[in-house]
This record gives structure tokens, C-alpha cells and sequence, in this order.
């Protein structure tokens, strides 16, 4: 069990800095502050560093949740070994649905769910206990205390960002690099230094490679360390930005990264090892002769030595770190989870993730209503200094939408200097904060006081907020429920179900692997929609031809699984090809909402340009509703077991696919190729490939009304024929506008990006 325990650690290790690695590395990546590189080189310094003052967290995992002393040696090795597998399997599942979710929560409640397990057992065979013996067992205050701080730094989390947003805002503006100089050097020494003193100060208690006489010299001069700190920052900072024209924001950007990444591994490396070390502390106390001088069984010894100060051995936390430190650079699952908290927190449009609700509609109508009252109070001059700081800049328009940063550096230098501060406070005070809730609620926070949930986003984010935390409640429940099933399964099973388990695990995070490095290669692979750029018609022609070979090479797929699968009744070739149509609706619904910038970008004579834009994606919204009904209908005739289609139909469609095979090629070739000559040979067999589909068409009538039989195989024919016939006019309409419109001799405009 002990080495089971240490390759599960070095497991969770990996699955638990997949799911967190968000939590320390959003803010920067949002601002686009600095290269991704550089980022990951500073992170992996802060959690190798984070890692070695962690030890006194692991006390958390031996004696936070439950009473050592009340169980036995056996029964505390099942408990650790339930926590461990089910942490695995939980996170791993969380990884792959790429939803980021609390690591702290999950330990706590599955320490909670497996001790609470054991020791209803316990109860149950002694007659003389009841269930209300089960506090003696559990540490009730201890958890309590826990629990309730995890679920106030929810609201303490985005308060405070809230607050210190405003105020920085108000005091910097968007407009941060023109202020005086000395602004930014006192909030760069005030985060600097705040950051450094909870990190150094209250984390460097903690730390196993700190000498005891400097750590008590730093502690009892706490104010006049914090004075001289705050003013060398201060002055460093202002020889930074006058001397060497440096953006101290970057600056800032980069300390806040290294010290959330130290509070990170310090407050979360007990999540992934804390079970391990306390097994294996048990394991050398049952074993020693001097703590076990009975010579007890392992059902006899009682663990009350795992209640005393322990320190974990510094070799072990290296190792932690260094398993941390890899998983950061190379696993793929961590570089996936970061979507959701950069898009919920963007200070620009983006297309929303989640669904308004009947609760994000009612928390945004009652907050416009308290905005309105509070404006009511302000006199106007007031109001009219605080609108002025919460003006944007005027971006420029050559900068290209998706490489704009997702909000700027003053809010992602708050972002990290209020989460660090937090959550080393928690971590000095032996609480293990969840990251996850601090980061993303103080993320929130900021959003809300930047302005960025406007009235044309807010029921989306106020959604999005809701979902996340909702998921943070499951996984409590999941936690708590998996974790006390697996020892209830142990107990009972002993080694035949440890080694069940372990197997099941292993292949569950196998499976889960190849089915998450199976969809990243699909996703590389699949043939995305690029936004129009260029301010001429001639421009757009040139760009979007690839969408359009995109669309039909896409279509004509879609067109052909959608035969295979009626000819064969197959219903997963069907559906896969159902979700393949959603994807590429959505992803012609975007373009379709980024016609607002697109035409915003247009030079004044240019402004054809938006109408052809629009003409193109009404033919392109044409083909995919024509495919979406297309695809939908032959599933949900299969779906519902109905007869299959006779042969003499399927002959017929499978005579229509080839021809719009051929169509479709030659279409795909002559965008891809940019020959947009070649679309008038593909116009020139438009009316024969109609006379084609009307005949098909009138065949089926006679079929109808002297051999037909099927109500529903008439219905499904007559609509697929009818739909591929609107198919076919709205890709030669796209063609006909292509050809129509493009000029040889125009040398198309397009956009330069100033960066390049």
C-alpha cells in the first residue's frame, strides 16, 4: 500500500497541477504581458520554491479532518488510500471536460467522506456507540473551520478584487502609461511589496530550508521590514520607469506570477501528497519499536503519534516540486483549462460560453437597479471624473481582435497581487484555500469593478460565475460520496479490491489520455473558420476564399456520412455527423458576430466591402441550415428505429453524392488554389445538377402514389431532396458572388499588423 500510495501521489501530483495550473497563470496570459515562455520559466521557479515551504500544510492531511488517535494503523491506511484514488480519478475526469475545479475542496471532503465512512463502521459494531459518537471521531471544530473557509473566500475573494480594481482604476485609469510617473512606482511598490511580505514573511515560516534565527529576525521586525520594503520598491521602480523606460505593469506582472505560484504550491502540494506522507509517516510509526512498544497489529495500534508536529522530509517536497515543475511544461491538460476564466473575465467581447439563466438575469436586473440608486446620489460632476477614468483607449484597428490581450495589465497585476496575498494569509494560518476559488473569484471581481460585464455581456458572465461555482458544489458532493464508497470497497475487500482499484484507476487515466490527445488532434486538425481582416472587397475575396474551401470541403463530408449512414442505419456514424454540423453552424454563427468589427475596421471607401461580406455569410448560414436538416432528420429516422429507405432510394442519393462530390472538389480546388476562373466551369453545370434533383424528385411522386408504403420514408426522401436541392442554390449563389465580384487587376487590401 505505501508504494501504491507513492505512485498514486506522483499521479495526483500530475492530474492536480494539470487542473490548477490556471489558477496562477490566467493573468498573465490574459494581459499578454510577457512571452509564454518567459511565464512558464518564472511559474516553475515560484512552485519549486513553493513546494519546499509547504511542510507544516501537511499537518492538514493527518489530523485537520479526523481524529487520529480513534482509529487504528489498518483503518488509516484505508482512509489514505480511498482519498488517493478517488482525488485521481475525480480530477482526472474534471481535466478532461477541461472545467477548472477546487483541489483543496476535493481533499477536504474526501478525507471528510472516507473517515466518516470508517467510522460508521466502527460504531456499528460496537453496541456501546451511537451514531452520535461519530464527533469523537471526527475533527468537528477543525473542519468546520476549514469547510466555512473555503466557502467565505468565495465572497472575501471577490470583494476584495472588487474594491482594489475600483480604486486602482480610478486612481490609474485605462489610460495607466500616461499618467505621472510616480503612479506607477507607488502601486508598483505597494504590490511589490505586499506580495513580497506575505509571501517571504508569512510563508517563510513554513519553508524546511529557512534558518530558524533569520526567520525570527524577519518576524519580530515586521513594520520596519515593510516600511524599507515599501520604499526600495518604490524607488526601484521609479529608476525603472525614468531611466530604462521600463512598463513596471510587466514588471509587477511577473512578480505576482512567481509568488501566486509559490502560494500555490505551498497552500496545494498537501492536496496531492498530504495523504501519502501521513500514510507513510503512520507506516514508520507502526513499524518503530519505540513508538509501537506493545508490538500491536496493525487492527490494534492506535495512530495517535500522526497528532504530533511533524515536518515533512525536505527530499520528498523536492521531488513534489520537481514532479510539478514538469508537469507544468509538458502536459497538455494543463494548457486547456484556462479558456474559461480568461473568456468570463475579458474586457471585450468574446462569444459567450454559457447561457443565460433565470438567476443571472434576476442578479443583473437587481444590480442595475442598485447602480441606478447609488448613481441617483452622486452629483453629477462626480459622476462625470469617475466615467472619464473608466474610459477606454481607442485600439487601433490594424491590431488584429485575436491578438488583443484579454484585459489589461492593471487588472491583471491586481488580479495577482490580491489572490497571493490571500491565499499566503491562508496558508500562514494552516488553512488550505482553495486556489481555485480565490484566483477565479478575485478574476471575477476585478471584471465586474473594470466594467467588462456590460449590458451586452453581463447575463452571460453572471451564468458562466453561477455554472463554475455550481460545479464547485458538485465536486464537494462527488468528493465526499466517491471517497466513502472506496472505503467501504477496501474495508470489506481488502487486497483483492486494493488491487481492483489500482487497475481500475490506471486504466480509467489511460483511457482518459488517449481519448484527450485523440480530440486535441482532431481539433488541430479540423478545418477552423478565420475571421475576415481587410478593408476592401477585393481583400475579403482573398481571405475568405479559404473559409469557403473550408465550408465545402466540411459540407461535402458531412453530405456523404449523412447518406453512408441512412444506406447503413448507422446510428453513431449519424450522430458523430449531427455534432459535426453544430460545430460548423457555431462557427459560422461567430463570423457572423464579428460583423460589428469588421465594419468598424472598413475604410471609408471601401464600404462594398460589408456588403459582400454579408452576402457571403448568408450563403454560407444557407448551406449549413440546409446540412443541419440534412444531417438531423436521417438521424432522427434512424434514432427512432423507423424502416430504412428502399434500395432504389439510396441508389439515387448515392447517384446525387457523387455528383456533388465532384462539384464540391472542384469548388474546394479552385478557392484553395485562389483560381476564382475556375468557379465559372462549376456555374456552367448549375442547371444540370438541378434537372437532375427535379428528376429524382418526380420520381419519387410516381413512387408515392403507386408502390410507396412508408409515410416517414416519404417524408425523410422528399426532405433531403428538397434540402439538397436549397443546398445546391446557395453554394452556386456563393459562387455566383465570387465570380461576379472578383477583380484580377485590383490589388486586394489587407490589414498589417504593426506588431509584425
Amino acid at each position: 500500500m505505501i508504494i501504491a500510495l507513492a505512485v498514486l501521489a506522483i499521479a495526483d501530483l500530475v492530474v492536480g497541477v494539470s487542473n490548477d495550473a490556471v489558477n496562477f497563470l490566467n493573468s498573465a496570459i490574459g494581459s499578454k504581458a510577457v512571452s509564454f515562455k518567459t511565464l512558464m520559466i518564472v511559474a516553475s521557479v515560484g512552485v519549486a520554491f513553493g513546494a519546499l515551504s509547504s511542510s507544516g500544510m501537511m499537518e492538514i492531511a493527518r489530523k485537520g479532518i479526523f481524529v487520529p488517535g480513534e482509529f487504528v494503523f489498518d483503518e488509516i491506511m484505508i482512509i489514505f488510500m480511498a482519498v488517493m484514488i478517488t482525488d485521481i480519478l475525480l480530477l482526472d475526469f474534471f481535466n478532461t471536460l477541461g472545467l477548472p475545479t477546487s483541489t483543496t475542496v476535493s481533499i477536504v471532503f474526501e478525507l471528510l467522506g472516507a473517515s466518516v465512512c470508517i467510522a460508521l463502521i466502527k460504531i456499528s459494531a460496537d453496541n456501546n456507540q451511537s451514531f452520535l459518537d461519530l464527533g469523537n471521531y471526527i475533527n468537528n471544530e477543525k473542519a468546520i473551520e476549514i469547510i466555512l473557509g473555503i466557502l467565505l473566500s468565495v465572497v472575501v475573494a471577490f470583494s476584495v478584487g472588487a474594491i482594489i480594481q475600483y480604486v486602482s482604476r480610478l486612481l490609474l485609469s485605462f489610460n495607466f502609461n500616461d499618467k505621472p510617473k510616480f503612479y506607477g512606482a507607488i502601486f508598483s511598490g505597494f504590490a511589490v511589496t505586499s506580495i513580497m511580505y506575505f509571501i517571504l514573511i508569512k510563508g517563510i515560516k513554513n519553508a524546511s530550508f529557512m534558518n530558524a534565527d533569520i526567520k525570527s529576525m524577519i518576524s519580530s521586525n515586521t513594520e520596519a521590514t515593510l516600511a524599507i520594503g515599501f520604499v526600495i520598491f518604490t524607488l526601484i521602480s521609479f529608476l525603472l520607469i525614468t531611466l530604462l523606460k521600463t512598463n513596471i505593469y510587466r514588471i509587477i506582472i511577473i512578480v505576482g506570477t512567481f509568488a501566486l505560484a509559490v502560494a500555490f504550491a505551498g497552500n496545494d502540494l498537501v492536496n496531492f501528497i498530504g495523504p501519502t506522507t501521513g500514510a507513510y509517516q503512520a507506516y514508520i510509526d507502526f513499524g518503530n519499536p519505540e513508538v509501537n512498544t506493545l508490538g500491536l497489529s496493525a487492527t490494534e495500534f492506535t495512530m495517535e503519534s500522526l497528532g504530533k508536529k511533524i515536518y515533512t522530509p525536505t527530499i520528498i517536497l523536492l521531488i513534489a516540486g520537481l514532479v510539478m515543475v514538469l508537469t507544468l511544461w509538458f502536459s497538455s491538460k494543463a494548457k486547456a483549462v484556462v479558456k474559461t476564466s480568461v473568456d468570463l473575465s475579458r474586457q471585450d467581447d468574446v462569444k459567450e460560453r454559457f447561457e443565460p439563466n433565470f438567476l443571472s438575469r434576476s442578479i443583473v436586473r437587481m444590480t442595475i437597479a442598485a447602480s441606478e440608486s447609488i448613481n441617483s446620489i452622486l452629483p453629477n460632476s462626480a459622476k462625470r471624473v469617475i466615467d472619464k477614468q473608466f474610459e477606454k483607449p481607442a485600439l487601433s484597428a490594424a491590431i488584429k481582435k485575436e491578438d488583443m490581450p484579454a484585459f489589461d495589465m492593471v487588472r491583471a497585476a491586481v488580479n495577482l497581487m490580491v489572490a497571493s496575498v490571500l491565499i499566503s494569509i491562508a496558508t500562514s494560518m494552516k488553512l488550505p484555500l482553495s486556489t481555485t476559488y480565490v484566483t477565479f473569484m478575485v478574476a471575477m471581481g476585478t471584471s465586474l469593478a473594470d466594467r467588462a460585464w456590460g449590458s451586452e455581456s453581463a447575463v452571460y458572465r453572471v451564468a458562466g460565475v453561477l455554472n463554475v461555482i455550481g460545479g464547485w458544489f458538485l465536486t464537494a458532493l462527488s468528493a465526499f460520496v466517491a471517497a466513502s464508497l472506496m472505503a467501504l470497497i477496501l474495508y470489506y475487500g481488502r487486497g483483492y479490491a486494493l488491487v481492483a482499484l489500482i487497475t481500475f484507476a490506471i486504466f480509467v487515466l489511460f483511457r482518459n489520455y488517449l481519448k484527450h490527445r485523440k480530440e486535441s488532434r482532431i481539433l488541430k486538425e479540423e478545418d477552423t473558420l478565420q475571421k475576415a481582416e481587410s478593408s476592401s472587397t477585393q481583400g475579403v475575396i482573398v481571405e475568405s476564399a479559404s473559409n469557403i474551401a473550408n465550408v465545402v470541403k466540411r459540407g461535402n463530408r458531412i453530405y456523404t456520412n449523412a447518406v453512408n449512414g441512412l444506406a447503413t442505419h448507422n446510428l453513431k456514424m449519424l450522430k458523430k455527423n449531427k455534432s459535426q454540423v453544430e460545430s460548423l453552424a457555431d462557427e459560422i454563427d461567430e463570423l457572423k458576430d464579428n460583423i460589428f468589427y469588421f465594419i468598424k475596421n472598413l475604410d471609408e471607401p471601401s464600404v462594398n466591402a460589408s456588403n459582400f461580406y454579408l452576402s457571403i455569410l448568408r450563403h454560407l448560414q444557407d448551406m449549413a441550415q440546409s446540412l443541419a436538416y440534412i444531417s438531423n432528420s436521417s438521424y432522427k429516422h434512424v434514432n427512432n428505429n423507423h424502416k430504412k429507405l428502399k434500395f432504389s432510394q439510396i441508389k439515387e442519393l448515392k447517384e446525387i453524392d457523387e455528383v456533388f462530390e465532384g462539384l464540391f472538389k472542384e469548388t474546394k480546388t479552385a478557392f484553395t488554389s485562389g483560381s476564382f476562373n475556375q468557379i465559372g466551369a462549376v456555374l456552367e453545370r448549375k442547371h444540370d445538377v438541378i434537372n437532375m434533383l427535379t428528376e429524382k424528385i418526380q420520381k419519387q411522386v410516381e413512387r408515392t402514389r403507386t408502390e410507396e408504403s412508408s409515410p416517414k420514408n416519404t417524408t425523410l426522401y422528399f426532405g433531403i431532396l428538397l434540402e439538397t436541392k436549397d443546398l445546391l442554390i446557395a453554394t452556386m449563389s456563393l459562387l455566383e458572388e465570387y465570380f461576379n465580384s472578383h477583380d484580377d487587376s485590383v490589388e486586394p487590401a489587407k490589414v498589417i499588423n504593426e506588431e509584425e
